[in-house]
């Protein structure tokens, strides 16, 4: 009998051993920045304690908050426990699985801890439950829901009452939003029609607006908050560099040196829904993210931005949602519109808010790859005034602000933008038709 090589072995459990292996990589680097704090375990231990009873809203910095370490070691617990419910659920691991994965990691460093997200978990098993289903028909869902964790924590301090009434009402709020998410996520998507790679983050940002709208008219308003560490440390610059070129190599080891399944998957429109593992392979999207990452970093570094743990989670958010709609030829328009933008507005490159908007922008990449290069720069430019302006409305409670924008641009650009391809496509075909 011929003896299985490696590559055999990781046959259809290519994804599982690299989120596994990224995992593993997490805790090296929080190890890594425990000792660039000089952190030891009883200060790692307050430091998550800290992360746990503090206000989460927009934006709340874990690496300003707690510390390198600790944040990376909260990020490590949140996707500990993400990965045990894929797995205790048998969830295949596609390319919506790595957008799930690592958007919901990259938050573990603003705004996410093992604790404020469970209420929204629970909500989400509970709907399941109900509905006769496993939870794994809507754990991406869950994991996508807990964008609206902040809320959590914001109630406890928010509400009137006694902290142990104010707990119980926040964690039922949890419960509530896990349960409608499932639903609401599934309408909104029809208004996006798919140009909106955020589409829960759309949804989010609609309930946390009816929310926070609820809380005002009783007198109750969150404010949002401003924790953000400035610097570009060369750890973790290099530290993201080095994970992305081994994510790529593994990549070209899975497709035995090839590089075709990558150049497939530029040629797709990304338009949702786009599993570019089930298109193409595991192979050349394991490629493709490395290569979004690797330039999301690089932007970062032109503009003399920050390696912020909101930039950092940006950073592995695009680097996701590139098994999932996203790659090179479709995200660098956005990512252009973007930056001119800050030419025509108040604002710089480097503002804080423009550094995540330039990254998760990543969401409105179908955009350009249907309808070409200056739409989607024009979206990019777009999404900038919009977001700039969307955490207002509720007060920093919804993590997913960029989503919750990028739904918007895609609802105002898409009728426009059809309109002018159908009438593009009728003038080439009485042009045809004439020949």
């Amino acid at each position: 009998m011929k003896e299985k090589t490696i590559r055999d072995k990781l046959k259809d459990r290519e994804l599982k051993v690299f989120t596994t292996a990224f995992l593993l990589f997490l805790f090296m680097a929080a190890l890594v920045g425990m000792a660039q704090d000089g952190q030891n375990p009883a200060t790692v231990f307050r430091g998550l304690w800290t992360i746990i009873i503090s206000r989460d809203a927009l934006i709340t910095d874990y690496f300003e908050l707690a510390g390198y370490g600790t944040a990376l070691l909260n990020a490590c617990l949140v996707l500990t426990m993400g990965l045990f419910l894929l797995h205790r659920e048998q969830v295949k691991f596609t390319g919506l699985t790595m957008a799930a994965v690592f958007i919901y990691v990259g938050y573990g460093f603003w705004g996410k801890n093992p604790v404020n997200i469970l209420p929204i978990l629970a909500g989400s098993s509970l709907y399941a439950k109900l509905h006769g289903s496993r939870l794994s028909r809507y754990l991406y869902t869950a994991l996508f829901g807990t964008s609206l964790s902040p809320l959590i924590t914001e109630l406890v301090y928010l509400l009137p009452f006694d902290w142990k009434i104010n707990l119980l009402i926040s964690i039922g709020a949890g419960i509530s939003i896990g349960f409608i998410l499932p639903e609401l996520s599934v309408h909104t998507a029809s208004m996006h029609m798919g140009f909106n790679l955020f589409n829960v983050g759309f949804s989010a940002g609609t309930l946390a607006f009816v929310m926070v709208c609820i809380l005002k008219s009783f007198g109750l308003e969150s404010q949002p908050a401003m924790i953000w560490r400035a610097g570009r440390p060369l750890w973790i610059g290099a530290g993201l560099y080095i994970f992305f070129l081994l994510t790529f190599l593994y990549g070209l080891y899975l497709n035995q040196g090839k590089v075709k399944d990558l150049l497939k998957i530029w040629k797709h429109p990304g338009r949702a829904v786009a599993d570019f593992v089930l298109m193409e392979g595991v192979g050349g999207t394991l490629m493709n993210m490395a290569l979004v990452g690797s330039i999301c970093v690089t932007y970062i570094y032109l503009i003399g931005g920050d390696l912020s743990g909101p930039v950092v989670g940006a950073i592995l958010t695009a680097f996701g949602f590139s098994a999932f709609g996203a790659h090179v030829r479709n995200y660098w328009p956005i990512l252009c519109g973007v930056f001119l933008s800050t030419f025509l507005n108040q604002f710089t490159p480097t503002t804080p808010g423009i550094q995540l908007a330039a990254i998760f922008a990543v969401g409105l990449a179908p955009i350009a790859g249907r309808f070409g290069v200056v739409a989607g720069i024009l979206a990019g430019m777009l999404h900038v005034a919009i977001v700039m302006c969307t955490s207002q409305m509720y007060g920093g409670l919804n993590l997913y602000n960029n989503g919750f924008s990028a739904g918007w641009v895609a609802i105002i650009m898409l009728p426009a933008l059809e309109s002018f391809m159908l009438e593009k496509d009728k003038k080439k075909k009485r042009k045809n038709e004439n020949v």
